[in-house]
């Protein structure tokens, strides 16, 4: 059994519906399963027990949530000081509500989450542009709903959302189902 660690922030609900949508996808892929966390409630111990990491923000003034960039330096910090993670898969997604066609700054907070991957070394896991409904939402980083219309009135996220978010968790439960018990980086 593995299990695939998503870990968010929501201002109004977009993101945490991209969330459960991953859950979804990651729990289509026999024997995984999803753990899925408010990022003020995710523990060093939820890394730990996991096989990948699926990290979601809402983008604010062009980069992640607070509350995500807190459990990186509170949570996170600790367990690259240890190597505790390396090898591990991670993927982001995110939601924006910005001016701009995807809200402005969701690429700049998905490069920002990823940062921090590389830096804890995990193996990042991509969004591939075969991927249905990527016209919808897909960056090649990872899934971004546009949470709001070009008046910033906030309408959610929609419905082609939603199921490339469950792509990208169930693509990412593979990955880390492969990977899982690999001496990645072994010498």
């Amino acid at each position: 059994m593995g299990t695939i660690l998503i870990a968010y922030a929501s201002d109004y609900g977009s993101t945490e519906k991209m969330a459960a949508a991953a859950a979804e996808g990651v729990r289509e892929v026999a024997g995984m399963t999803a753990l899925v966390k408010k990022a003020e409630e995710v523990t060093a111990d939820d890394f730990i027990a996991s096989d990948g990491i699926l990290f979601g923000s809402p983008v604010h003034m062009g980069g992640m949530d607070w509350r995500m960039k807190k459990l990186i330096d509170t949570v996170c910090s600790g367990l690259w000081m240890k190597n505790s993670l390396n090898g591990r898969v991670g993927g982001v997604f995110v939601s924006g509500g910005g001016f701009g066609g995807g809200g402005g700054g969701c690429e700049l907070t998905m490069l920002s989450m990823l940062n921090n991957f590389a830096e804890l070394g995990l193996l990042i896991v991509p969004l591939p542009k075969m991927t249905a409904d990527y016209k919808h939402g897909g960056l090649h980083w990872g899934p971004y709903g546009r949470s709001a219309d070009i008046d910033m009135k906030n309408g959610g996220v929609s419905a082609e959302v939603l199921a490339l978010s469950k792509r990208h968790g169930k693509h990412l439960a593979r990955a880390a189902k492969a990977v899982k018990g690999a001496d990645i980086f072994g010498e």
